[in-house]
């Protein structure tokens, strides 16, 4: 049954046809909760009543809504009304890839048939990850969008546990493009593999030989395999060879013929054997031109160690030319560039510091011959490490624990970073670290002038300061922008420019962010770009982000922008606190970090630390919540495409999921009602700061503020984390930082709206939650010089208890008060006996397991106990996640010859 605009599907509203395909049609429509455009898949009346198909049609809603990846179609929700089945993705605005290859009759550019197969084979391995096979991949179900191609239809899609193909017939081939036919071969007969037409079982090497199909024809114009029939198309599959890409396209380097005839393989075993193989075979063509001889393979991930140090010298001769060039664009660069990439130290990983999605963070010096970057050893510490940029080994800084944000002296020989609440500056040949001035752990970043001058922003409400490099008395600035007046509340990640008076500074508005050029003369500021990221001058262009794209445009003098704006790089990481994963030295070198993603996945676990259901598959979970009857779980979720967090709302029992916010900023730390009706977050999407918002857990109508700019600057604190809701309804409980004392604990009256302070001192207070009675709070707090967990009378203070001995934080009461559960400063998770009536008493903190779970994070919440208290629901790091490098490209204006 067709459905015609203005056909409602619950909160949907059909406004016209798309197309259809072998499970049923597609309709554009309408979200009229969050008056958003959406596309609706419906299953057609023809195999609505056969059960087996109709369990796929659910099975492929639950898969999808699971994956979150940038070049993936996301699920927002499924639904049924009447005897209609539908399922709400997102709405793409562009054409298919069959489209694309069918309206011009050429083949594709090399450029994009290496972006373009790069991106669906990071797509492929994150759905081989979560346990899936496409099944279906081709032209037709490629969506080219602005930001690059989506996977769509996972009709197809088969849960590795499920039995094998059924073959039981051929259909004739069909003019453009062929639908797949139900009850027949799964998958189109062109993209098909040989265990596929034979009906053998498919797995995720038969995704590889479909992306090799693909790559042929993109490159080519032309299927690698083709016929009359299907009969005489799988003849082709099964025996033939195709000729290679390169006889057919000049100019196509062999090394992409070793890439695709290794995916076409007849036998799987002979097959690249991972997706991701075959998107590193292809980011390496990408990046070296693509010289290699056919026949042999490109560097794999474990001959990386292998060939450091003959890379090291070619580095070494590349960085002599670099370092000697004079830093103005006078000089004539060298032709070429040279890209390499630097990962963690050995048993570590990268890590990030004070913001809800977190970013590799790291600094070029101005000399070019030094990287430094945050990162955990095998120890899992977080500190800086140094690298020399022409070595293939880096070491750690000296007293840089818990670093964060570095950035260079104009000398190169000190860096500054931010640590245990101040500024601090470190000799990279030796010596103790030394206090600039004192600074919040919710920093916004820093730069050095020639002059000795350190700009830096110490906390969300004080905007930029600056103080002596030596040492002393941080000042604000006065930024003023024409008639907006002083724009220094919000001003984050300073740069200074040239000269020791001018500097690039960001600032977030209603809508979105800017870039402005400010001076410490007090002169008015100049509006450059629009962008949610900081920005930086290099080689006589701006440097800055869209997306997760690095643009380059011209930068003159008068702080004008002349030309377009040209992406440099792609997938380059950017923080929700604004800080930009990229920088550069005066010598023309380039160092720029790849996203964070797919680093946790949420997990029941015993008492015991025995691993029980899994909740939600491998994603970049900031927190999450159960609702009072623990039917559903509210979490947040970074979009890989925003790079932001969204609250999302997952029905436990049916294993549904639905998306409750959608903005492009923060959105996150939603918090039950004790009703389970309503969500209270945080959002930073109307302001440079973050605001408190309140809306029905069903996502229906519209969100009301509760906590305001204007009341936070009454009160005196900015960035509220709400971290739980009283029991009785009567009081929200949040940390929010202060100019002077760092974060601290605030209650937030439901019914007046008017902030209580509960504790704060010099120090950093968090985490606080309310016992099931709600006469008492627990919280952490840093006065003792480590985090420890304590408990006070509430809302008012009367009495105090320290309660944990080894370090602790992120307090959690247990559904009846008997129990407080915190994780102790190695990560073990520690129980103490309570009582919270007549008067509290408290007993002896006993372990329970270690987990995966260390420091102490202000925006994140790992952990949730179940309310018998016999689970706890964790957010555990995994060995699947993204392992990001930074990339750094010695030469990078030679890159802006390639556009």
């Amino acid at each position: 049954m067709a459905l015609t605009p203005g056909t409602r599907l619950g909160p949907y509203v059909i406004t016209a046809p798309l197309g259809a395909g072998g499970m049923g049609e597609v309709y554009k429509a309408t979200d009229t909760r969050l008056d958003r455009t959406v596309a609706i898949k419906v299953i057609s009346e023809q195999i609505a009543g056969d059960a087996e198909l109709r369990a796929r049609f659910e099975r492929e809603a639950r898969a999808i809504a699971l994956l979150d990846h940038p070049h993936i179609c996301a699920v927002y929700d499924v639904g049924q009304q009447d005897d209609v089945h539908y399922l709400v993705m997102q709405y793409l605005d562009g054409e298919t890839l069959a489209a694309r290859l069918a309206r011009t009759s050429e083949p594709l550019t090399l450029p994009q048939v290496l972006t373009i197969g790069g991106q669906l084979a990071g797509a492929l391995e994150k759905i081989h990850r979560a346990g899936l096979t496409h099944r279906d991949l081709k032209p037709a179900n490629v969506m080219m969008t602005k930001s690059g191609p989506r996977l769509l239809d996972f009709g197809l899609a088969k849960l590795r546990a499920a039995g094998p193909i059924s073959l039981s017939g051929m259909t004739q081939l069909a003019a453009q493009p062929p639908r797949t036919a139900a009850g027949t071969i799964l998958g189109t007969v062109h993209y098909m593999a040989p265990e596929q037409v034979e009906g053998r079982e498919a797995d995720a090497r038969t995704d590889v030989w479909a992306l090799g199909v693909l790559l042929y024809e993109m490159a080519t114009g032309r299927r690698p395999f083709d016929g009359d029939s299907a009969a005489s198309v799988i003849g082709a599959i099964l025996k033939d060879v195709p000729p290679p890409v390169s006889t057919r396209v000049s100019l196509i380097p062999r090394a992409l013929d070793h890439v695709v005839g290794r995916c076409l393989a007849k036998d799987p075993d002979e097959r690249w054997q991972s997706a991701a193989d075959v998107g590193g075979e292809l980011r390496w063509i990408a990046s070296s031109g693509g010289e290699q001889p056919a026949g042999m393979p490109g560097p794999r991930r474990a001959r990386r160690e292998y060939v450091a140090w003959s890379l090291a010298a070619v580095l070494a001769i590349a960085l002599g030319v670099a370092l000697i060039r004079p830093a103005s664009n006078s000089a004539t660069p060298p032709a070429e560039s040279v890209v390499f990439s630097v990962y963690p130290p050995p048993g570590g990983t990268f890590r990030s510091q004070g913001a809800s999605v977190q970013t590799p963070q790291l600094a070029v010096a101005p000399d070019g011959r030094h990287l430094v970057f945050l990162a955990a050893g095998a120890d899992g510490v977080a500190r800086l490490w140094l690298r020399p940029v022409d070595v293939a080994e880096a070491r750690p800084l000296a007293g840089t624990e818990d670093a964060a944000a570095p950035f260079w002296s104009p000398d190169s020989r000190n860096v500054a970073f931010f640590a245990r609440g101040t500024l601090q500056r470190v000799d990279i040949n030796g010596g103790a670290p030394q206090v600039v001035s004192p600074a919040t752990i919710n920093l916004r970043g820093g730069s050095w002038s020639p002059s000795g001058v350190i700009l830096f922003t110490p906390d969300q409400v004080s905007g930029l300061m600056r103080v002596p490099a030596s040492g002393g008395t941080a000042v604000g600035l006065d930024l003023n922008v024409g008639n907006e007046g002083n724009l220094n509340f919000g001003a984050r990640w300073p740069h200074f420019v040239a000269d020791s008076r001018r500097f690039l500074f960001q600032r977030r508005g209603e809508i979105e962010g800017h870039v402005y050029v400010g001076s410490l003369d007090g002169a008015t500021a100049t509006l450059l770009v629009a962008t949610h990221w900081g920005a930086q001058v290099s080689e006589g262009f701006l440097l800055f982000l869209k997306g997760s794209t690095l643009m380059a445009q011209a930068f003159g003098p008068g702080d004008t922008l002349t030309g377009d704006a040209v992406p440099l790089r792609t997938n380059v990481a950017g923080g929700s606190s604004g800080y930009a994963a990229f920088s550069t030295s005066k010598t023309g070198i380039l160092a720029y970090a790849n996203p964070v993603r797919a680093v946790r996945e949420l997990r029941w676990f015993s008492r015991a630390g025995t691993p029980l259901d899994l909740v939600a598959p491998a994603a970049d979970y900031v927190d999450f919540r159960l609702s009072p009857d623990e039917t559903r779980l509210a979490y947040s979720r970074v979009d890989p495409v925003t790079q932001a967090p969204d609250v999302w709302v997952l029905d436990l029992r049916r294993g549904a999921v639905q998306r409750v916010t959608s903005d492009s900023l923060t959105e996150a730390s939603a918090l039950w009602s004790p009703d389970g009706d309503e969500l209270i977050y945080r959002s930073n999407r109307n302001s440079a700061s973050t605001q408190l918002y309140r809306m029905a857990a069903a996502g229906v109508g519209g969100a009301e503020m509760l906590l305001s700019d204007a009341q936070q600057r009454e009160f005196q604190h900015a960035t509220p984390i709400p971290t739980d809701w009283s029991r009785d309804g009567a009081h929200v409980v949040y940390h929010a930082t202060s100019p002077k004392t760092g974060f601290d604990l605030w209650a937030l009256s439901v019914a007046d709206r008017k902030p209580v302070l509960l504790a704060q001192t010099p120090f950093n207070e968090l985490h606080g939650s309310i016992s099931p009675d709600s006469r008492w709070l627990a919280y952490a707090s840093d006065e003792s010089g480590r985090y420890e967990v304590y408990v006070q009378a509430f809302p008012v203070a009367k009495e105090r208890w320290t309660i944990s001995t080894g370090g602790g934080s992120q307090p959690r009461w247990s559904r009846n008060g008997r129990e407080l559960l915190y994780l102790q400063g190695d990560g073990t998770l520690m129980s103490v006996p309570t009582e919270t009536a007549p008067s509290f008493v408290t007993g002896i903190p006993v372990p329970l397991f270690k987990t995966r779970l260390a420091g102490v994070d202000a925006y994140r919440l790992e952990f949730v106990p179940s309310a018998d208290g016999k689970r706890i629901l964790m957010s555990t790091p995994t060995d699947e996640g993204d392992r990001p490098a930074i990339t750094v490209v010695v030469n990078w204006p030679a890159l802006l010859k390639k556009m």
